[in-house]
């Protein structure tokens, strides 16, 4: 109703400018912008006798074209927009992810493909554990500086550490660490650059297993936006069997006290 009572009024100012000799200049404007169909723009004769009826504004025949011009109102709201769409891009973004997770995990590989992501990670597959393996040796005095993928662990023969899921290994798989950064004992030590390409650590995978849940808190400000998620990764435990590349020191025996026989009386 409002757009039709402003087509009324203009049309109604168009048509008296054409009845006044001298119209306004933001008449003369208007009339250069629009003009009226079936009502040719034509000097009025005040000595004629002859009358104008009303037009039809409601005929089919009468048609308007119209120009809206909106003030910076438009411009904040297209702001306001523009967040509301970045917390869904954001939103996109994480079914993104998961996506591309999923996607990754199944993906399969070439055989070769899957020794080459192996080593740069920074291990590698030799076989499964069998029954007869005999790979976890007694605690040795030697350690060793090793990496997998972003973690560097400092690891004794014996000892268990969780590193991020090993993608490409199984559980009682054996494998060797090869991304040795330090070796030492309690006669030497030895340190790499970056890495000693001699030296390797043995280990087995006991089990993959996921962490503690870690509760993710999302938060946007003026948006009333909250979110929590919870996350557990995916962990691979390593037992270490052996460690090769360096002098091992001999452990020496305990030696057995001689009993004193009893000297009898």
């Amino acid at each position: 109703m409002a757009n039709r009572r402003c087509i009324q009024t203009l049309t109604q100012q168009l048509f008296k400018s054409n009845l006044h000799p001298n119209p306004p200049p933001l008449i003369q404007h208007l009339r250069t912008l629009t003009q009226i169909p079936n009502f040719p723009l034509k000097p009025f004769n005040r000595n004629s006798h002859h009358t104008l009826s009303n037009p039809n504004f409601n005929s089919s025949s009468f048609n308007l074209t119209t120009y809206c011009h909106f003030s910076s109102d438009r411009h904040d709201n297209n702001n306001e927009s523009e967040e509301d769409d970045s917390e869904f891009d954001d939103d996109d973004d994480d079914e993104m992810e998961m996506n591309s997770v999923s996607s990754v995990a199944k993906k399969e590989y070439t055989p070769e493909e899957k020794e080459s992501e192996a080593a740069a990670i920074g291990y590698k597959v030799i076989g499964q554990l069998e029954r007869s393996d005999r790979v976890f040796n007694k605690y040795e005095p030697v350690f060793a500086v090793i990496q997998i993928g972003a973690h560097q662990f400092k690891v004794s023969n014996g000892d268990c550490i969780y590193a991020e899921k090993l993608k490409f290994c199984e559980v009682n798989d054996k494998i060797i660490l090869n991304k040795v950064l330090m070796l030492g004992s309690k006669t030497q030590t030895m340190i790499g650059r970056p890495v000693l390409p001699e030296a390797a650590v043995h280990a087995v995978v006991e089990e993959h297993a996921l962490d503690a849940k870690v509760i993710i808190f999302k938060k946007k400000r003026r948006k009333n936006y909250r979110r929590t998620k919870g996350h557990r990764q995916e962990l691979t435990k390593l037992r270490i069997t052996d460690i090769q590349g360096i002098e091992k020191p001999e452990i020496p025996t305990p030696a057995k006290k001689v009993e004193k026989a009893a000297v009898a009386a």
